[in-house]
């Protein structure tokens, strides 16, 4: 079938329902195929892209995929890819993401542009790796489907981009594995780059309670205020709805829950993460108990300090974003420290040749973290 590739509009929000009821059931934890609302004001956004495929027969949607990004930002994210059951095998993901890639990165409007990848077959990371995105890393447990599921994280660069990331002096020796990774991966040289000791853990916080307020509008507006830099924001691309501080108010921490799909996004703190750093503990168990099953921050890889304070609380280094942000004339790298407070279970991840090393430097960083050194007496 060649199907006809269109934006989408407003008019296609209710066939757009379906169509990802149709792939995904009723769990699916995205608003871009669920909320009317947000669907509509990607659709209108200057800054997305949001296209769909149309069956030239019946003029019904056999596909849809989105690129996200957002006022002044030069990174996007590839969401809601689907293809109708009934017209699989016609290789519409790939035209979508071609398009969609041609269109905003081809372009020179992004720099680089990210996915994340679902693990359950191997055919959505083929489908990304065909049209030119490289394995970055995987996320275990990051969403709750049917099932707790593991995503892999993709990303394409426009051309010359990785060749102009800025140096990074040192890392946490647990990170060197992940770095050798991606080096053999993407063919880029971390050899500059020191593995070094871990910075001790901060001191633990006084008891003190901490707050969580929920009032995604009131988040938004502090949020606003606080950061009006978006350079600032640990995450892109993700708006926080909930605002985690202690009594004292001596920090606030933004983050983006999800209670469908059972995750969580630390996205900045103020007046610095440094003064959150100590709190890490209590941080990651109040989400815990709100739903969130995972949590991940996205930190740059200049960031000894603050990636060593995660280490120190079980978080695990689980994918590398070179050349993510521009920062002057160059690039910044940046790490996905990530903390699953549920059994993983990695029997039915379906993982690429190409994703493997991946998988297997997580299971050496998880093992080095919460499995105790025996020694063997003489």
């Amino acid at each position: 079938m060649t199907a006809t590739i269109e934006t989408a509009a407003a008019a296609d929000i209710a066939d757009l329902r379906q169509l990802y009821y149709a792939v995904y059931g009723p769990h699916y934890p995205v608003a871009l195929g669920t909320d009317p609302a947000e669907m509509s004001r990607l659709i209108a956004d200057p800054h997305s892209l949001w296209l769909v495929a149309r069956c030239p027969r019946t003029g019904g949607l056999a596909g849809s995929a989105a690129i996200r990004s957002e006022a002044g930002s030069r990174t996007g994210k590839l969401e809601g890819l689907a293809v109708h059951p009934d017209h699989r095998a016609a290789g519409l993901a790939g035209t979508l993401t071609e398009e969609l890639c041609a269109r905003m990165l081809d372009t020179g409007r992004l720099d680089s542009v990210y996915a994340t990848v679902r693990t359950v077959s191997t055919g959505p990371q083929r489908v990304v790796s065909r049209n030119g995105f490289r394995p970055l890393g995987v996320l275990p447990n990051a969403v709750a489907l049917n099932s707790r599921e593991s995503l892999a994280l993709y990303a394409r660069h426009s051309d010359g981009i990785l060749d102009r990331r800025l140096p990074v002096p040192e890392v946490p020796a647990p990170l060197a594995p992940l770095l050798r990774t991606v080096e053999r991966s993407l063919g880029i040289s971390y050899a500059d780059t020191a593995a070094t000791a871990p910075l001790p853990a901060p001191a633990e916080p006084t008891a003190a309670p901490l707050e969580m307020i929920e009032a995604p509008a009131f988040v938004r507006r502090r949020f606003r205020e606080r950061f009006p830099d978006a350079a600032q924001w640990f995450y892109p691309l993700h708006t926080p709805n909930v605002l985690l501080m202690p009594d004292d108010g001596r920090f606030e921490v933004y983050a983006y829950l999800n209670r469908t799909g059972g995750y969580c996004a630390l996205v900045a703190a103020h007046p610095a993460p440094a003064d959150a750093a100590a709190w890490l503990e209590p941080i990651t168990r109040t989400l815990t108990r709100a739903g969130a099953g995972y949590v991940e921050a996205l930190l740059p890889l200049s960031q000894h300090g603050l990636l060593s304070a995660c280490l120190a609380q079980g978080f695990i280094p689980s994918a590398l974003y070179p050349a993510m942000r521009p920062e002057g004339d160059g690039f910044t790298d940046y790490v996905v420290m990530t903390r699953t407070t549920e059994q993983i279970d990695f029997r039915g991840l379906a993982v690429d040749e190409p994703l493997q090393p991946y998988l297997d430097a997580y299971v050496s960083a998880w093992a080095s973290t919460y499995l105790p050194t025996l020694e063997v007496a003489p």
